[in-house]
């Protein structure tokens, strides 16, 4: 009963959005009941002598969160939006283009942050941001995805998830294990919980998506040592055959390889989540969303079972890889322009921010400097994630910075965490896979 209501959850569309860079915002926890109570009392609000500015979003997208900072809004500051829904996919996609190109577009528009922001071509459609001053709230992960040149063009309408190790609390102090800072470190806990009969990690590779997530999540790690591997790679410079730092993310899953469930090919995810609700295992290398999904299946004792850390790097510097939620945009051929930034600035102010948790708890932090998440929101989140926000130790994923990623990567990095591929020969492959997909994008490679 449990993987049925995990299929229903999550669906198949779920899982391949996230891993390109789409976002959720599903909520954790229940609002606290006074202010549901106090939203049932509140009159309506008089929006009759109010501008009012539309807003395009997917019909994908939860609502509550971005409602209740249009409702905080209008109370504020005599701003009225109307939300305008869109299909999802591609579908919803064109239909945005086209709008923006016959200058029929909504005042404000929610899009993804990463590369699918450039195919709308910010720098033409969308206002710039960059000199206001609310755009020092915005955490630099965030900027990142939202930026052309100097430009920069959104903000953040949700929150961010990672690509970490999923660790059971009770198994750590049990054996009386720390969170640690470098791979050797790791390597030594695996070891440790291995000895003591206990499975050591996770492998749900039946579903190839997820054995990417480790590789993925190393991307922190990788930006440290080659700050510029990005756009070196895009540009065909830089390889992951021949980039240490880059080929150290294959040899992370080979690595883990020993102490993985002996029928890590067999696992499913659904399965990878009953283990860890039930902790049962000790680790999974896994994006954060399915923190949520626990608390919805197991309650929120298992959820706050489960802590979280970066994928450790050798030199101790350990730091988080996350997934940038999407953003809003404000459309630089509107009459509106005042409103609609006043309208970005207050939707990331402290009271903008506080609207938007108590509608919809957060899953992760909000990209927000200074903003401190509520009790609302799961342990993890508060205070696992959180603090490399605080310590600005996060960066984006590489497929928010470059379009190119090869469509085999799960095949790939499902035969190197199963021993049939080394690490080498998966970079080899890795290279020639991007470089088909780059030539099909137009990269001159």
């Amino acid at each position: 009963m449990k993987k049925k209501m995990i299929a229903m959850l999550l669906g198949v569309a779920l899982i391949t959005g996230v891993m390109m860079g789409c976002n959720g915002g599903g909520a954790p926890a229940d609002a606290p009941a006074d202010v549901a109570d106090d939203a049932a009392e509140d009159a309506p609000v008089d929006t009759s002598e109010m501008v009012t500015l539309t807003l395009m979003m997917d019909r994908d997208t939860p609502l509550a969160g971005i409602e209740g900072v249009i409702a905080a809004a209008q109370v504020e500051l005599g701003i009225n939006i109307e939300i305008e829904i869109r299909p999802g996919g591609l579908e919803g996609e064109n239909l945005l283009r086209t709008r923006l190109a016959t200058g029929d577009m909504s005042d404000l528009i929610f899009f993804n942050s990463g590369a699918l922001l450039h195919t709308l071509n910010p720098s033409e459609h969308f206002i710039d941001i960059s000199n206001e001053p609310f755009v020092d709230r915005l955490d630099e992960s965030f900027i990142v995805a939202v930026s052309e040149g100097d430009a920069i063009f959104g903000v953040p309408a949700g929150t961010f998830m990672a690509g970490a190790i999923i660790y059971c609390l009770a198994m750590y102090e049990e054996h009386g294990l720390e969170v640690p800072n470098t791979w050797d470190e790791f390597m030594e806990n695996l070891r440790v919980l291995d000895a003591a009969g206990e499975t050591a990690i996770i492998g749900t590779y039946a579903d190839a998506w997820t054995s990417q997530v480790m590789w993925l999540g190393d991307a922190y790690n990788l930006f440290q040592a080659e700050p510029n591997f990005a756009e070196e790679f895009e540009a065909g410079v830089a390889k992951w055959e021949t980039t240490p730092a880059a080929l150290r993310g294959f040899e992370r899953l080979a690595e883990v390889n020993p102490y993985l469930n002996s029928d890590f090919l067999a696992m499913t995810f659904d399965e990878g989540i009953d283990i860890m609700a039930n902790g049962e295992a000790g680790h999974w290398a896994m994006l954060t969303m399915v923190l949520t999904t626990v608390y919805e299946l197991y309650g929120r004792e298992a959820a706050d079972g489960l802590g979280v850390f970066g994928i450790p790097g050798d030199d101790g510097d350990r730091g988080l890889t996350v997934w940038v939620p999407n953003a809003i945009y404000g459309n630089a051929a509107s009459e509106h322009r005042e409103e609609i930034l006043r309208f970005m600035e207050f939707f990331v102010s402290e009271a903008g921010a506080a609207a938007f948790v108590a509608a919809q708890p957060p899953e992760g932090p909000l990209g927000i400097r200074g903003f401190e998440l509520p009790d609302t929101a799961l342990r993890a989140a508060r205070y696992d994630m959180q603090a490399y926000f605080d310590a600005g130790r996060s960066a984006p994923a590489l497929e928010f910075i470059t379009a190119i990623k090869g469509p085999n990567a799960p095949n790939i990095t499902q035969a190197i965490g199963a021993g049939q591929m080394t690490p080498l020969e998966g970079a080899i492959q890795y290279d020639e896979d991007c470089a088909n997909q780059a030539r099909q994008l137009g990269f001159d490679w």
